[in-house]
């Protein structure tokens, strides 16, 4: 029994050196046991949350500090992209989200029957806006009715659609993002026909 004891001691200690070794490691490559929570931290939001964060959301959710947390999701970012896994960390400007890569697109795609970050009404605005872009948003407006001031600011908000001042409404069109985002293709010559 007391064997037993004196070992479970040996061992316990032994695993907190360690511990305490990868923590105080600051050797360039090598990530301590609080960089590795960290990073489980933001992997866990940008999965669940399955679209873009900034680094203000990610901050509030995780409580990492900017700094470190830039240097964590860089991390994480190259980790996706060396593995060999179906998801990547994607960037666009301050904002980040953990994405299926584009080879297995098609996969999700037969699953997915809509998209949960848009509402069916916010979807058919948008679809408004692809199917006759360039379009005025005075027009939108007239089809899809007052709501829809909300969903453009929205969409402009997430980088998904351009607006260009016209007279005294928009010109509202579809951005790179937002092939980007939905994993299309960009149709030639635009929208109209």
């Amino acid at each position: 029994m007391e064997r037993e004891a004196e070992k479970e001691v040996n061992d316990n200690t032994a695993e907190n050196k360690t511990c305490e070794q990868a923590e105080e490691s600051n050797e360039p490559g090598r990530i301590n046991s609080r960089e590795l929570e960290a990073m489980k931290k933001i992997e866990a939001v940008l999965f669940i949350a399955a679209r873009f964060m900034t680094i203000q959301e990610l901050v509030s959710l995780t409580d990492i500090n900017p700094i470190m947390l830039r240097e964590l999701l860089e991390k994480l970012r190259k980790k996706y992209s060396s593995e060999t896994t179906a998801l990547e960390i994607v960037q666009r400007g301050d904002s980040w989200k953990m994405d299926v890569k584009p080879a297995y697109v098609w996969l999700v795609n037969k699953l997915a029957a809509g998209s949960q970050e848009f509402s069916k009404a916010e979807q058919e605005t948008l679809a408004v806006i692809a199917y006759k872009q360039p379009i005025k948003q005075s027009v939108v407006i007239k089809i899809r009715g007052n709501k829809a001031y909300d969903h453009i600011k929205k969409f402009i908000q997430l980088g998904l659609v351009k607006a260009k001042k016209l007279g005294h409404t928009y010109e509202l069109a579809l951005s790179d993002e937002f092939y980007e985002y939905f994993h299309v293709s960009r149709k030639k010559g635009g929208g109209k026909e």
